[in-house]
């Protein structure tokens, strides 16, 4: 099974970028492929495949990370992409405990140094990621356009500010790709360690 720990954002943060999220989402066509809102998550720890023994140790390690935290301030703030094929939405407040955090829920110390608070929204859709290999092919300079680059997306959403809230518990998270909403992938909480800073 594939496994991450996760922090969730309130319904009231996901329902104002959602809000925020309309009318570039209008613009971008088919380009983009969004995300399920209640799917949308910070991953502090990325686990891979494992198997189903491994649910407990990975509970109890997130179990002992929790202790060592409090709650954590935070809200949605800027966005950026990643390889100009998906969107994400950064975080701000108490991020340097964030990051301390997400180090600490990791294993792997190559993740660590790769970690970056966000929270992904879109991602470039197949059809516009095969139009584009074709332009490539083609060596084309001129290019048909079925909405805005992912950079302009980027840049209109840079000034994005949500509110904020606390950040209180991490889910370990079990991941099926290609059987949520809209293909995207199917979580199911496997457990949740409140932040007790204890």
């Amino acid at each position: 099974m594939r496994l991450f720990a996760a922090a969730y954002p309130p319904r009231a943060a996901r329902e104002h970028l959602v809000h925020a999220l309309a009318e570039v989402r209008a613009l971008t066509g088919t380009t983009l492929r969004w995300g399920d809102p209640e799917q949308w998550h910070v991953t502090l720890g990325f686990y891979g495949e494992q198997p189903e023994g491994a649910v407990p140790d990975l509970a109890e390690h997130l179990q002992e990370v929790a202790r060592g935290f409090p709650p954590l301030r935070v809200g949605l703030h800027g966005a950026g992409s990643f390889s100009g094929t998906t969107l994400w939405i950064g975080l701000g407040g108490d991020t340097a405990a964030l990051a301390d955090l997400m180090h600490a829920c990791s294993l792997d110390p190559e993740e660590r140094s790769r970690q970056r608070a966000h929270l992904t929204v879109a991602r470039t859709s197949r059809t516009e990621r095969t139009r584009q290999a074709k332009e490539r092919r083609r060596g084309s300079r001129v290019r048909a356009h079925s909405g805005p680059e992912l950079a302009h997306v980027v840049h209109a959403l840079s000034v994005y500010e949500g509110p904020e809230w606390t950040l209180g518990e991490i889910r370990l998270v079990s991941s099926v790709l290609g059987e949520g909403r809209s293909g995207g992938a199917l979580h199911t909480d496997m457990g949740r360690c409140v932040l007790t800073g204890a």
